[in-house]
């Protein structure tokens, strides 16, 4: 789903990409001390202040994932964003189509049933842990078809989503 066709992703559309990418790695990197908390806290355990602290910004995180993900959408549907690359086949088109809404399903679907979980609903949680390897699948996805394009292909699709300027590349 194309919306008003833009050369290259503003400014602030690539900040909110890489803020967000970066929370999410913070997320996958350091998932396993919310794991650890919760477990400690439903056992009766004791919490190590290093997991509480990680876990308390696991959870911050998730939040601001979650409005940073709302504010990307509104962007997105308000300016658009640039079209594929012309030497892009139409299957690879549809695939990053693909690609892209899975990623904003998983950025709305995991802080909330993040936060769904942390309040009561514990039987979230085991879907809550599937986002892991889902996220690190499309980031692969996503991470070498980027790079496919930049070395491979050089259409400057890479570019579009760096402070550089696309005619530049």
């Amino acid at each position: 789903m194309r919306t008003k066709s833009a050369t290259q992703y503003s400014t602030l559309q690539m900040g909110l990409h890489w803020v967000i990418a970066a929370l999410v790695l913070f997320q996958i990197v350091f998932g396993e001390a919310m794991t650890r908390f919760v477990d400690a806290n439903s056992e009766g355990g004791t919490v190590s202040s290093t997991d509480a602290l990680v876990a308390s910004a696991h959870f911050w995180s998730g939040l601001a994932i979650l409005g940073l993900v709302v504010a990307r959408l509104v962007v997105r549907f308000r300016r658009g964003v640039p079209p594929h690359s012309p030497k892009t086949m139409p299957i690879a088109a549809l695939a990053a189509s693909v690609v892209h809404w899975l990623f904003y399903a998983l950025l709305v679907a995991v802080p909330v049933t993040g936060i769904l979980t942390y309040y009561g609903l514990a039987d979230l949680g085991d879907v809550h842990a599937l986002a892991k390897p889902a996220f690190v699948l499309l980031i692969a996805a996503h991470a070498g078809a980027a790079l496919f394009h930049q070395f491979v292909l050089r259409d400057g699709t890479l570019t579009k989503m760096l402070p550089v300027r696309s005619d530049a590349a």
